[in-house]
């Protein structure tokens, strides 16, 4: 039987299309449903490899995992469905044996519920050389459905064996509509190139026309993009503030910024009373000056190692007070010049101020936010959440519980997800999954922090910016890599101290590169008209005809908002 399993597999290590559940097309599917469901949807991708997805024909295709028990349950309006009976141990729940193959990318997808109550469930695959794989967790309601999505890259062939777990050994599992659905690397780029041209790209026609608007063919046009639309930025130091070539190389690349440090509360206010802006202020007037936009880093931080021994002496009422203090003086000092705050930085990890001031200490942080500074985006920063499957803390779930508490505390419509970034060996499949579950949240998404601690970070890195950059989901990155004169202050450093890049830098502006529009000169057609595809962005658009002597030069934005197909008509 593994032989015929494993020739099975082996069938499909090339393959573009597949047969039997495998759906034929090779396109991804982005949807994750954050709702709890009465009914679960049909399996994506038809369940892919997984045999009887939907439990139409029993227990076909499925095992005991763990010494448990399982049972096939039909719900009052005919689903058939798994469930797990009498748990006794975290693991025991039903299972099925798969082949992975290296080098492949798969996405797995589930629905789950549990007979009371509500449960953590986490899908394992268990494998003969890479141990057990966590790929993704939901919280499961009972009374309702709700989808797991997660995703593993296989670092090796091998046999391997999924199942589902909870820590909860007093809940039934309840599992329908199972899929695993594998992609070549290949068709994970074409995934890529097919969601920016859809997502970072608008084609636009240009009309030349003369003073009567009759339309002039072969004119020439020019089209130069002046701007970036979409927000790729990096981490900056105060070190920027003594070092013009650290100006130039940076002012050469980014559109926005975080700063590491000086607008933190232990940098504004390391002594009670004590406050100081001033290596905030002159680089937020180094930004300005050159066009840079800037993210708010941070107003306050949950974890108690980053709040100053002033503030954790502070007996209840005056800390609440010097916590009100901070939020006016450092949001009214800054309002209106930053497009974000890092409002309560890594409160789904941490929690210190609601130790001290109550559960819903950081809801009523985000709302007073919301007041203080009523245009900028309100961001819930966390680490975990996008860079590995195993901290249970911070999963795409957790992470979504906690913003849904915060936004049910009052009417905060400027929410944002700002994840950290911080990656060891990214797994890109994962990392894939998780952003389609954050994007169930309907509010924009941030990569804040990117940085990579490996050996082979400059590949990593590249394969991490592909990822967020071509995610529909995604509305801006930052780099965590910063320089200083004795060397670079992160773990994904860019340049050298006489700013030569390294691997990671050609990295930067490769990409950045590859994601504009160049240069184009063209002439319009019989109507008049020349289509261009461009990247989002701001242009420069010029203009001439033979039959006149001057230049018509125009300014057009090219951005998500305008219309599928623009039209400029440009006067010559």
């Amino acid at each position: 039987m593994k032989v015929s399993l494993l020739k099975f597999f082996l069938l499909f290590s090339s393959a573009a299309t597949f047969t039997g559940n495998l759906v034929t097309s090779t396109s991804y599917d982005y949807s994750a449903s954050i709702e709890c469901l009465a009914e679960p949807p049909r399996p994506q991708y038809g369940g892919g490899i997984v045999r009887n997805p939907e439990f139409n024909d029993g227990f076909k295709g499925w095992s005991v995992f763990g010494y448990g028990q399982i049972a096939e349950r039909t719900s009052d309006t005919g689903n058939r469905f798994l469930a797990t009976d009498r748990r006794s141990l975290s693991h025991q729940s039903m299972s099925q044996k798969v082949y992975l193959q290296r080098g492949m990318l798969y996405t797995f997808s589930a629905w789950l519920q549990v007979d009371q109550g509500n449960a953590t469930v986490t899908a394992i695959f268990k494998t003969g050389k890479d141990g057990f794989v966590h790929v993704g967790a939901v919280e499961a309601r009972s009374g309702c459905w709700s989808m797991l999505k997660g995703g593993l890259t296989a670092k090796s062939s091998d046999p391997a064996e999924f199942y589902f777990e909870s820590k909860d050994t007093s809940v039934e599992i309840w599992v329908d509509s199972v899929s695993l659905q594998p992609f070549t690397e290949d068709q994970w780029r074409a995934h890529q190139a097919e969601s920016i041209n859809k997502v970072r790209k608008k084609t636009v026609a240009i009309l030349a026309v003369d003073a009567n608007g009759h339309a002039l063919p072969g004119a020439s046009v020019s089209i130069q993009q002046t701007r970036s639309g979409f927000p790729l930025g990096c981490a900056l130091k105060s070190t920027i503030l003594q070092s013009s070539a650290y100006q130039s190389w940076f002012t050469a690349r980014f559109t926005v910024t975080t700063f590491t440090n000086e607008m933190k509360w232990y940098s504004n206010e390391p002594v009670e009373g004590n406050e100081t802006y001033a290596d905030a202020d002159a680089m937020l007037a180094f930004a300005k000056q050159h066009g840079i936009a800037v993210r708010g880093h941070n107003v306050v931080w949950d974890d108690r190692q980053y709040v100053q021994n002033w503030v954790q002496s502070l007996p209840t009422q005056k800390l609440r007070e010097a916590v009100n203090r901070r939020f006016n003086n450092v949001m009214t000092r800054y309002r209106g010049q930053v497009i974000a705050w890092d409002v309560v930085n890594e409160n789904v990890h941490f929690s210190y101020f609601e130790s001290r001031l109550g559960e819903n200490a950081s809801s009523i942080f985000y709302q007073q936010a919301h007041q203080l500074d009523p245009h900028a985006l309100m961001f819930l920063n966390e680490f975990n959440t996008l860079e590995v499957p195993v901290d249970g803390k911070s999963t795409p779930a957790k992470y979504l519980q906690k913003l849904q508490q915060i936004q049910s505390f009052g009417n905060l419509s400027r929410m944002a997800i700002g994840l950290e970034g911080h990656f060891g060996t990214p797994d890109i499949s994962y990392m894939r999954s998780a952003l389609d579950k954050l994007a169930g949240a309907n509010v924009p998404i941030w990569l804040t922090e990117v940085d990579v601690a490996h050996s082979n970070e400059s590949k990593h890195l590249e394969d991490i910016l592909r990822e967020a950059y071509s995610h529909p989901a995604v509305q801006g990155i930052v780099i965590f890599g910063v320089w200083n004169p004795k060397g670079c202050f992160s773990r994904i450093p860019c340049q050298d101290v006489n700013f030569k890049n390294l691997p990671t830098g050609d990295v930067v502006d490769k990409l950045i590169s590859e994601w504009r529009t160049h240069y184009v000169a063209a002439t319009t057609d019989a109507d008049g008209l020349h289509r261009a595809e461009l990247f989002h962005g701001e242009y420069k658009i010029t203009v001439n005809h033979p039959s006149s002597n001057s230049s018509s030069v125009q300014s057009l934005t090219v951005d998500s908002a305008s219309q599928n197909y623009n039209v400029l008509t440009v006067m010559v």
